[in-house]
């Protein structure tokens, strides 16, 4: 396959190899700007409230800065003659330094890009742009990347590099750069994509079915990082109930109830209507008031353990399995609590907490029964 630079006007090849010339003496001095701003932002972003996976960067090779300096675009008048894209490639390229942030989740990308534009003693960002192959709004998939274009300050890599560029100017410092954010599963997509489609070294080969596929894998990337995204947020709302000093200790109402079992057991939402009433008067009962003494009850092996016992039926809904899984707490404590006298009639507002002595009797036996096995 034919390269930009083989296909490039011989009238335009002179100001290219100069140019190209020029970066290999100065390539060294850019490398050790690469170290410089890769090694600030690690610092920069260690110990932050987002650990992204990895942070790498590169100094473009001498071969694709060529290639890309070959690029032409239209010419200015139609029959005139082709103009280099980039004529004065050491002004205009912002990519010939890159970083790469790697983060985990898509909203980790936003962080990230917030954290390095807040160090502005180091970094002036001039540009903030997010890059999509594939976007909601044109109904594609491909990936999305966050790309920041930073400005360093008073960097003194920058003024060695820049020493070596032009000696009779003044070194400032100042260097643009290009730093991309994107997610594990958006980078693994757009590195296989690219070293197929752009690297294919004969374009004969290439089809509208792979078209379709690398389309197909981009869903399912998209599926999959929704649903660790979904997951995470899920584990942090859950971690959350288990902070005395911050949601763990919001008190028991009815809709906080409601929201925190659905969180907990979403599985177990067989209730005929939204009335969380009962369920708060339950926990009432013992005293028990706060979001972590909801968590603790609603355990797992708790449940294991009371399904196991009383081989119900039918699966229990909301209300009953709370119930039971007091009864397994309490005891006879808990029907002594909850149990309404026999003449006490129904109330309009919420079922009768009501249990016959038989019930009694057999809830008795079964607490007995389940306590000497743990004995």
């Amino acid at each position: 396959m034919a390269s930009n630079w083989d296909r490039l006007d011989p009238n335009l090849r002179e100001s290219v190899q100069e140019n190209v010339e020029l970066y290999e003496r100065v390539r060294p001095a850019l490398k050790l700007v690469t170290r410089e701003v890769l090694l600030t932002l690690r610092t920069m972003l260690k110990g932050t409230e987002v650990t992204p996976l990895f942070v790498t960067g590169r100094t473009k090779t001498v071969e694709s800065f060529r290639e890309k300096i070959s690029r032409i675009e239209e010419p200015l008048e139609p029959g005139g003659p082709p103009v280099l894209k980039f004529p004065d490639p050491f002004r205009t390229l912002n990519d010939m330094v890159g970083i790469r942030v790697i983060t985990k989740l898509p909203a980790e990308n936003a962080v990230v890009a917030n954290l390095i534009k807040r160090q502005r003693q180091l970094f002036d960002c001039r540009g903030d742009r997010e890059k999509d192959i594939g976007s909601i709004e044109s109904g594609t998939y491909g990936y999305s990347s966050r790309h920041l274009i930073l400005r360093t300050i008073q960097n003194e890599a920058v003024k060695e590099y820049q020493q070596n560029y032009n000696p009779e100017v003044p070194p400032n410092g100042s260097y643009f750069f290009e730093c991309q954010i994107r997610t594990v599963f958006a980078h693994a997509w757009s590195e296989i994509e690219h070293d197929i489609r752009f690297k294919a070294e004969d374009p004969r080969a290439w089809t509208p079915h792979f078209d379709r596929q690398f389309t197909a894998t981009a869903a399912m990337l998209e599926t999959v990082e929704g649903a660790f995204a979904d997951l995470h947020e899920r584990y942090e709302e859950v971690r959350s109930y288990w902070d005395m000093d911050g949601e763990g200790a919001a008190q028991l109402t009815p809709n906080r109830i409601r929201d925190v079992w659905r969180t907990l057991l979403p599985h177990v939402d067989r209730k005929v209507d939204d009335d969380w009433g009962w369920a708060a008067e339950l926990m009432a009962a013992h005293g028990l008031n706060q979001t972590m003494q909801l968590a603790g009850l609603l355990s797992a092996n708790r449940i294991t353990e009371v399904r196991k016992a009383l081989d119900h039926r039918y699966s229990p809904g909301p209300d009953r399995l709370l119930d039971d899984l007091l009864l397994w707490q309490y005891g006879t404590k808990h029907i002594d609590l909850t149990a309404e006298p026999a003449d006490a009639g129904e109330r309009a507002d919420r079922p009768v907490l009501r249990r016959g002595q038989q019930a009694g009797r057999g809830h008795r036996h079964w607490i007995g029964s389940r306590r000497e096995e743990h004995a």
